[in-house]
Formats: structure tokens, sequence, C-alpha cells
């Protein structure tokens, strides 16, 4: 029974993991590239005006996520520059309701995946690996995976450790 019991939460366990990881699976046909709340240009504010990744995403440095910069952040420089363009007129509305903009998630991972911005940075893995050339996006678009086997490749590509507990603890 007990055996029973083991093999029927271990296949449970499998199917989960499978129905994850078809979700964050992307199709270059059609990659995941979400409608945003703001329609935000990473071209125009990393390529055009040579704002480094850091400024925005300065969280990434110090911590397991990088952050995405708080709608004043954002109007420090929006008060100034370019404050008649449509996009910036709906930041600027966030700013007077003093409400946070609502991003949809491009990238997640599993909840039973440990992952740390900061250890990256660290090891000066450029964000274009895991998120693609993303300076160069109008419309931020799923380019990778981030699934375990393209995690793993990665790791050994870079000589970093593939121990299960680097990822899973």
């Amino acid at each position: 029974m007990q055996a029973l019991r083991r093999s029927i939460l271990l296949a449970g366990a499998a199917l989960v993991t499978v129905i994850i990881a078809a979700e964050v699976q992307p199709r270059p046909e059609h990659p995941f590239a979400p409608e945003q709340p703001i329609a935000f240009s990473h071209r125009v504010h990393v390529i055009d005006d040579g704002i480094d990744c850091a400024y925005c995403h300065g969280a990434a440095r110090r911590s397991r996520f990088a952050g995405i910069p708080s709608v004043e952040r954002c109007m420090g420089c929006h008060e100034i520059v370019l404050h008649e363009h449509p996009e910036v007129e709906k930041l600027a509305r966030y700013w007077q309701y003093r409400a946070p903009i609502r991003w949809v998630k491009v990238y997640s991972v599993p909840g039973f995946v440990r992952f740390s911005h900061e250890a990256h940075m660290r090891a000066r893995v450029s964000c274009a690996r895991c998120h693609g050339a993303v300076e160069s996006m109008d419309v931020v678009a799923r380019a990778t995976s981030l699934q375990m086997g393209w995690c793993i490749d990665c790791h050994r590509s870079m000589h970093a450790p593939v121990d299960c507990l680097t990822c899973h603890f």
C-alpha cells in the first residue's frame, strides 16, 4: 500500500512538472510577448538613450529578483523628458494616483526552483544570455525556455555547478 501511494505521488509530481514545463516553453513561431499596461520600448531606453539595464533593474545586483522600476524612478526622468508622449501620459496618471503599474511577467520559473539574479550577475552572466537581446526589443518577448535542460546546458558551458541542490533546495 505504501509503495502504491509513493508511486501515485511520484506520478502526480511528474505530471505537474510536465504541465509547468509546457507553460514556460516558448514557441518560436509565437513567442510569449504579453501586452503591457504601458507600451514600453527597451530599444528606445537602452539603445537610443543609453540607459544601462541595472539603472532600472538595480535589485538584480543584490537579490534573487531583477525587480521592476518604480513609477517614481520612471517619473524622475519623464517629468522633464517627453512628458507629452501618450504612453508617458499614462505613466503620469499612475504617478498622480500613486498606483503601481501592473506589468505582466514575461519570465518566471516554477516555485520549486531557486534562482538568483545576484549570483548570475556576480558570475558575469549577461542579461541577454537568458533574456535575449532585450535592449533591441520594442515589445519584450520570451527568448528562451528557462527549462531545466536549457539551464543545465548553460551551467555546463560555463563550468558552473550542475548538482541538483544548486537550484532545488
